[in-house]
Protein backbone atom coordinates (compact mmCIF):
# COMPACT_ATOMS: atom_id res chain seq x y z
CA UNK A 1 0.00 0.00 0.00
CA UNK A 2 2.83 2.44 0.75
CA UNK A 3 4.59 2.47 -2.62
CA UNK A 4 6.46 5.77 -2.22
CA UNK A 5 7.66 7.21 1.08
CA UNK A 6 9.27 10.66 1.24
CA UNK A 7 11.68 11.55 4.03
CA UNK A 8 12.60 15.26 4.14
CA UNK A 9 16.09 15.82 5.58
CA UNK A 10 17.85 19.08 6.39
CA UNK A 11 21.27 17.74 7.34
CA UNK A 12 20.56 17.65 11.06
CA UNK A 13 20.68 14.64 13.37
CA UNK A 14 17.20 15.64 14.55
CA UNK A 15 15.77 15.25 11.04
CA UNK A 16 17.48 11.86 10.74
CA UNK A 17 15.37 10.56 13.66
CA UNK A 18 12.72 9.79 11.03
CA UNK A 19 14.99 7.36 9.15
CA UNK A 20 14.46 4.25 11.34
CA UNK A 21 10.69 4.62 10.92
CA UNK A 22 10.94 4.96 7.15
CA UNK A 23 13.31 1.98 7.04
CA UNK A 24 10.94 -0.17 9.09
CA UNK A 25 7.97 0.73 6.89
CA UNK A 26 9.96 0.13 3.70
CA UNK A 27 11.33 -3.27 4.70
CA UNK A 28 8.07 -4.48 6.22
CA UNK A 29 5.78 -3.92 3.23
CA UNK A 30 5.52 -3.50 -0.51
CA UNK A 31 7.28 -0.14 -0.69
CA UNK A 32 8.78 0.55 -4.11
CA UNK A 33 11.08 3.29 -2.91
CA UNK A 34 12.02 5.68 -0.15
CA UNK A 35 12.74 9.13 -1.53
CA UNK A 36 15.16 11.20 0.54
CA UNK A 37 14.52 14.90 -0.10
CA UNK A 38 16.59 17.92 0.85
CA UNK A 39 15.84 21.52 -0.04
CA UNK A 40 18.57 24.10 -0.53
CA UNK A 41 18.34 27.83 -1.01
CA UNK A 42 18.09 29.20 -4.51
CA UNK A 43 21.42 30.92 -5.12
CA UNK A 44 22.02 32.86 -8.30
CA UNK A 45 25.37 33.06 -10.04
CA UNK A 46 26.73 33.56 -13.55
CA UNK A 47 28.58 31.38 -16.01
CA UNK A 48 30.38 32.41 -19.19
CA UNK A 49 28.87 31.38 -22.52
CA UNK A 50 30.66 31.75 -25.83
CA UNK A 51 28.77 34.10 -28.08
CA UNK A 52 30.34 35.27 -31.35
CA UNK A 53 28.42 38.59 -31.36
CA UNK A 54 30.15 39.83 -28.21
CA UNK A 55 33.56 41.53 -28.65
CA UNK A 56 35.08 39.40 -25.88
CA UNK A 57 33.70 36.20 -27.38
CA UNK A 58 31.62 35.39 -24.31
CA UNK A 59 28.80 36.70 -22.19
CA UNK A 60 27.61 35.96 -18.66
CA UNK A 61 24.36 34.04 -18.26
CA UNK A 62 22.46 33.69 -14.95
CA UNK A 63 22.54 30.20 -13.47
CA UNK A 64 21.67 28.58 -10.16
CA UNK A 65 24.96 27.71 -8.54
CA UNK A 66 25.42 24.48 -6.78
CA UNK A 67 27.82 24.38 -3.83
CA UNK A 68 24.90 23.80 -1.47
CA UNK A 69 23.31 21.52 -4.05
CA UNK A 70 26.43 19.33 -4.22
CA UNK A 71 26.67 19.22 -0.41
CA UNK A 72 23.04 18.11 -0.18
CA UNK A 73 23.58 15.45 -2.86
CA UNK A 74 26.62 14.06 -1.02
CA UNK A 75 24.72 14.07 2.28
CA UNK A 76 21.68 12.27 0.83
CA UNK A 77 23.94 9.86 -1.07
CA UNK A 78 25.63 8.80 2.17
CA UNK A 79 22.29 8.12 3.86
CA UNK A 80 20.94 6.37 0.76
CA UNK A 81 23.95 4.06 0.68
CA UNK A 82 23.36 3.04 4.31
CA UNK A 83 19.66 2.33 3.65
CA UNK A 84 20.42 0.40 0.45
CA UNK A 85 22.81 -1.80 2.43
CA UNK A 86 19.77 -2.76 4.53
CA UNK A 87 17.73 -3.70 1.47
CA UNK A 88 15.76 -0.48 1.03
CA UNK A 89 15.33 0.89 -2.50
CA UNK A 90 16.25 4.58 -2.24
CA UNK A 91 16.17 7.60 -4.51
CA UNK A 92 17.45 11.08 -3.63
CA UNK A 93 16.17 14.48 -4.70
CA UNK A 94 17.65 17.91 -4.03
CA UNK A 95 15.14 20.70 -4.51
CA UNK A 96 15.68 24.47 -4.67
CA UNK A 97 13.58 27.04 -2.86
CA UNK A 98 11.40 27.31 0.23
CA UNK A 99 11.54 23.95 2.07
CA UNK A 100 7.86 23.59 3.01
CA UNK A 101 6.62 24.73 -0.39
CA UNK A 102 9.05 22.62 -2.41
CA UNK A 103 8.39 19.47 -0.39
CA UNK A 104 4.63 19.93 -0.80
CA UNK A 105 4.96 20.46 -4.57
CA UNK A 106 7.24 17.42 -4.90
CA UNK A 107 4.86 15.21 -2.91
CA UNK A 108 1.83 16.40 -4.88
CA UNK A 109 3.47 15.68 -8.24
CA UNK A 110 5.10 12.31 -7.52
CA UNK A 111 2.22 10.15 -6.24
CA UNK A 112 3.71 9.91 -2.76
CA UNK A 113 1.82 7.71 -0.29
CA UNK A 114 3.43 8.83 2.99
CA UNK A 115 5.74 11.50 4.37
CA UNK A 116 7.91 10.46 7.31
CA UNK A 117 9.54 13.40 9.03
CA UNK A 118 10.83 14.65 12.35
CA UNK A 119 9.45 17.52 14.34
CA UNK A 120 11.92 19.41 16.47
CA UNK A 121 9.31 19.56 19.20
CA UNK A 122 9.33 23.30 19.70
CA UNK A 123 6.36 24.67 21.56
CA UNK A 124 4.89 28.03 22.47
CA UNK A 125 6.64 31.23 21.34
CA UNK A 126 9.72 29.34 20.15
CA UNK A 127 7.62 27.54 17.54
CA UNK A 128 6.17 30.79 16.25
CA UNK A 129 9.43 32.75 16.14
CA UNK A 130 11.46 30.00 14.47
CA UNK A 131 8.66 28.69 12.29
CA UNK A 132 8.07 25.04 11.71
CA UNK A 133 8.59 23.45 8.33
CA UNK A 134 7.06 20.24 9.69
CA UNK A 135 3.94 22.10 10.77
CA UNK A 136 3.64 23.91 7.44
CA UNK A 137 3.86 20.62 5.56
CA UNK A 138 1.40 19.02 7.97
CA UNK A 139 -1.14 21.79 7.42
CA UNK A 140 -0.77 22.00 3.63
CA UNK A 141 -0.41 18.37 2.58
CA UNK A 142 -3.21 15.96 1.68
CA UNK A 143 -0.74 13.05 1.92
CA UNK A 144 -0.62 11.14 5.23
CA UNK A 145 2.30 12.15 7.46
CA UNK A 146 4.09 10.15 10.13
CA UNK A 147 5.49 12.86 12.40
CA UNK A 148 8.34 11.65 14.61
CA UNK A 149 9.06 13.63 17.76
CA UNK A 150 12.77 13.85 18.37
CA UNK A 151 14.30 12.71 21.66
CA UNK A 152 14.24 15.40 24.32
CA UNK A 153 11.33 17.34 22.85
CA UNK A 154 9.11 19.20 25.29
CA UNK A 155 5.39 18.59 25.13
CA UNK A 156 3.44 21.79 25.45
CA UNK A 157 1.31 24.37 23.80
Amino acid sequence: MLKKIVVPLDGSKLAECALPYAEELATGGNTEEVILVSVTERVQGYRPVEEPKEPTGQTLVPEAVGKMNRQAQRYLGKIAKALEAKGVKVRTEVLLGNPAEEIKIFVDHHNVDLIVMSSHGRSGPSRWTHGSIAEKIFRSSCVPILMVRVPGCVIGI
